[in-house]
């Protein structure tokens, strides 16, 4: 059966967070049709023919450490103008059917569990997921807090998840900019089990305009001399990245897409600072001071306000479609395609996002071409 008519489960790392929350909230509003799905590039023309599971086929659950059900925290999301007013009401049916798929995550404080045995019940309860569901395939995603960089060979939470994703048999995608697959320990493992991932760090805002803003400057001959950044987050992120370790992980990606697109290493450095009032909306100002013809100085100022979760959703929901397609076409490894979707992608493509539409089109009529495949083999076959 293909994907678009099979279900497909979609295990979220943090499946009772903003993100994962309003990624659960939205599919039930798409496929009820009480939204059109905005900011989801699968649902333009040029996926059509794909083969991308269907949205109404989607299945969810997850892990996390917290415990306030889905129903609740969409209904806390609406009251902070994340979500539109009565929609937790209209899909509390669905939400409450991703609630009863979330197990508990960890390690949790007190936890003497090994690493070996939390790997061990995070896959048994990815498996058990997918034999409650009927799901043909299971995508793994890693939507949790950012965690300060790996230090040593000992797996942090989100390589143990990835981990578990891999014994699991689960194509991985890491939303985040957590370690995840990145760990060495997981790299001969990660190879053997011969699965499609991607990753890592959704780009959903400040470093999405700076992979525009990047190639612009290069070629035009403009040289930059100094790109500074300022992000001022609310929520749990804001409050995960008020951790300088964590901050350093997420402002490594910020970094490489200058340093790549450039090809050059200016000047600056991008602060994160915590606001909670801000809630789970966000801000990110630029200051890119850069030289024109005969020398003359000149500046660039860019606000982006925007929110965080809004922002992330669909790009979740794409990769998700996306990445189980992969696998049910038999692509297997780091999939270089989808970094258009990440800050820290992958493989060895381009940081451009123009370059990396462009490779994400590829990827589109490679898997167009095997559906057209798999259909004409279908109609042969029947008599």
């Amino acid at each position: 059966m293909s994907s678009a008519a099979a279900r497909t489960g979609v295990w979220l790392i943090g499946a009772r967070g903003s993100v994962a929350t309003t990624v659960v909230a939205g599919c039930a509003a798409l496929t009820a049709g009480l939204h059109a799905p905005t900011g989801m590039v699968t649902e333009t023309p040029h996926f059509a023919g794909t083969g991308l599971p269907a949205l109404s086929s989607l299945v969810f659950g997850g892990h996390d450490t917290v415990d306030c059900p889905l129903p609740k925290r969409a209904e806390a999301l609406a009251a902070g103008g994340v979500l539109p007013p009565g929609l937790p009401a209209a899909v509390t049916a669905e939400l409450a059917a991703a609630e009863r798929e979330i197990r508990p995550g960890g390690p949790l404080p007190g936890d003497t569990r090994s690493a070996e045995d939390l790997v061990t019940a995070f896959a048994a309860d990815i498996r058990a997921f997918a034999r409650r569901s009927g799901v043909a395939r299971t995508v793994v995603v890693n939507v949790a807090s950012t965690e300060p960089l790996a230090r040593g060979r000992d797996l942090p939470p989100s390589s143990l998840y990835a981990a578990a994703a891999l014994r699991a048999g689960c194509p991985y995608v890491n939303f985040t900019p957590s370690t995840g697959l990145h760990h060495p320990s997981l790299t001969a493992e990660a190879a053997a089990h011969a699965l499609p991932y991607a990753g890592r760090d959704g780009k959903t805002g400040q470093t999405l305009l700076r992979s525009v803003l990047g190639p612009m400057f290069a070629q035009r001959a403009l040289t930059v001399r100094a790109w500074s950044g300022t992000n001022l987050l609310g929520g749990g992120d804001g409050a995960a990245l008020a951790d300088p370790a964590a901050a350093a992980a997420k402002n490594a990606g910020k970094e490489r897409v200058l340093h790549d697109t450039l090809g050059t290493t200016v000047e600056g450095e991008v602060h994160i600072d915590d606001v909670p009032a801000l809630g789970d909306f966000k801000t990110a100002w630029d200051h890119i001071a850069f030289d024109g013809f005969l020398g003359t100085r000149m500046i660039l100022q860019t606000i982006w306000q925007g929110c965080d979760s809004a922002l992330a959703a669909p790009l979740v929901l794409d990769l998700a479609r996306l990445t189980a397609r992969a696998h049910e076409a038999g692509l297997t490894g780091p999939l270089r395609e989808l970094g258009f979707y990440f800050k820290d992608p992958v493989g060895d493509g381009p940081s451009g996002l123009s370059e990396q539409y462009a490779e994400l089109l590829g990827l589109a009529d490679r898997l167009r071409a095997r559906s057209a495949d798999a259909a004409a083999a279908d109609a042969g076959e029947r008599p």
